[in-house]
């Protein structure tokens, strides 16, 4: 049973710290940058890929050169450890609780407090499909078979309503239900 409990954050708003600029540092970025292009990104490593470079350039993304020190977790909101050192992603694990940061340490589903799980993106609508670290390959799949099957002017849709809830008088429950009502034909076969 997946337990985990799915939030939408505020990229741009937290300080998320990668280390490690290699293959693994690259997927993190990529995937987070894909959802959050503006999100407020560092990454420490003493190497960097050429495609993280490019990355980083195009998203304003701050590098810095060195090996990863214990006061580089200061003022950090999220912490992705991806370096292809399992000793090293375990020590950097275990600062990271002592701070009570939230960690995701690549490849190591015992050492992350959070995955970055398959997202769909049409417009405003963002849907987030996780395998609770189990299988990421199918959620690869099921996020391909979702941007098929989402329609691409979902987010007028989204739009519309949106205009619409603006306009209904009355309490909380009264908005609600009028907004079921026009909705429920969303779903009806």
């Amino acid at each position: 049973m997946n337990t985990l409990y799915p939030i939408f954050l505020k990229a741009e708003k937290l300080n998320i710290l990668i280390i490690g600029g290699g293959n693994v540092g690259l997927e993190k970025l990529g995937f987070l940058l894909k959802s959050s292009p503006e999100a407020n990104v560092e990454i420490i490593s003493i190497e960097f890929l050429d495609e993280v470079l490019d990355l980083a350039y195009k998203h304003k993304v701050k590098l810095t050169q060195r090996a990863f020190r214990r006061k580089d977790l200061k003022n950090r909101s999220i912490v992705i450890s991806a370096t292809n050192d399992r000793a090293k992603n375990l020590e950097i694990y275990k600062m990271a609780k002592k701070r009570n940061l939230l960690i995701n340490v690549a490849d190591t589903p015992e050492l992350c407090d959070f995955y970055l799980g398959g997202i769909v993106t049409k417009g405003n609508v963002k849907v987030a499909i996780s395998t609770n670290g189990k299988s990421p390959t199918t959620a690869k799949r099921l996020r391909q078979f979702f941007e098929e099957v989402i329609p691409e002017n979902v987010d007028d849709l989204v739009q519309n309503l949106n205009a619409y809830r603006k306009t209904i008088k009355g309490d909380f429950d009264t908005k609600v239900s009028q907004l079921n009502e026009l909705t429920k034909t969303l779903i009806n076969k």
